[in-house]
């Protein structure tokens, strides 16, 4: 699963300050009103001006980081599904109840892709652990349950990221009476 987006911006959405090396930048993916799935990146200083539109897929904070003059923009526009699960589980990162429905699927994906293992719970049993097999690094994400419920919230979510499966042609089924 590939999502492109636009890469972090060069400056605060809400206040249109210029962001620094080094600054802290939260960064949401938004659904707006139009149905646009967006990238919205501001200071964390600014995070409480911000009125985010319906729907929040999910927010990360970042430091601030210049483009480098070699480095590949074509490259940085993908965000695959194992990017966004390694941004939005960095332990760096704040927990944030938005992000864990997205988290928890994602962590799903990569482990059938096998990009990721499982390695049993957390203590007091409330965060399942999984280890990134490229880093090696553990990642903990709270235990859901995936029921039913959960798939068809997600699916909603999801199909206005990467796009709604097209419907299968029906065969109908034609019973002759002998």
């Amino acid at each position: 699963m590939e999502l492109t987006l636009h890469p972090i911006a060069a400056q605060c959405f809400v206040s249109s300050r210029v962001f620094a090396e080094g600054d802290r930048v939260v960064s949401y993916l938004v659904r707006e009103a139009s149905g646009e799935v967006a990238r919205r990146d501001l200071l964390e200083a600014e995070d409480g001006k911000f009125m985010p539109p319906a729907f929040i897929y999910c927010r990360w904070v970042v430091e601030f980081k210049q483009r480098r003059a070699d480095e590949n923009a074509d490259r940085t526009l993908k965000l695959t599904a194992e990017n966004l699960f390694l941004t939005l589980a960095d332990p760096a990162n704040e927990p944030n109840a938005a992000n864990t429905p997205l988290l928890q699927f994602l962590a799903l994906m990569l482990e059938r892709k096998k990009l990721i293992k499982p390695r049993g719970l957390t203590e007091d049993g409330g965060r399942q652990l999984f280890e990134h097999m490229r880093s090696h690094q553990l990642y903990e994400i709270p235990v859901g349950t995936l029921d039913e419920t959960f798939f068809r919230n997600i699916q909603e979510h999801l199909g206005v990221l990467v796009g709604t499966p097209k419907p299968r042609a029906e065969t109908a089924v034609a019973a002759s009476a002998p």
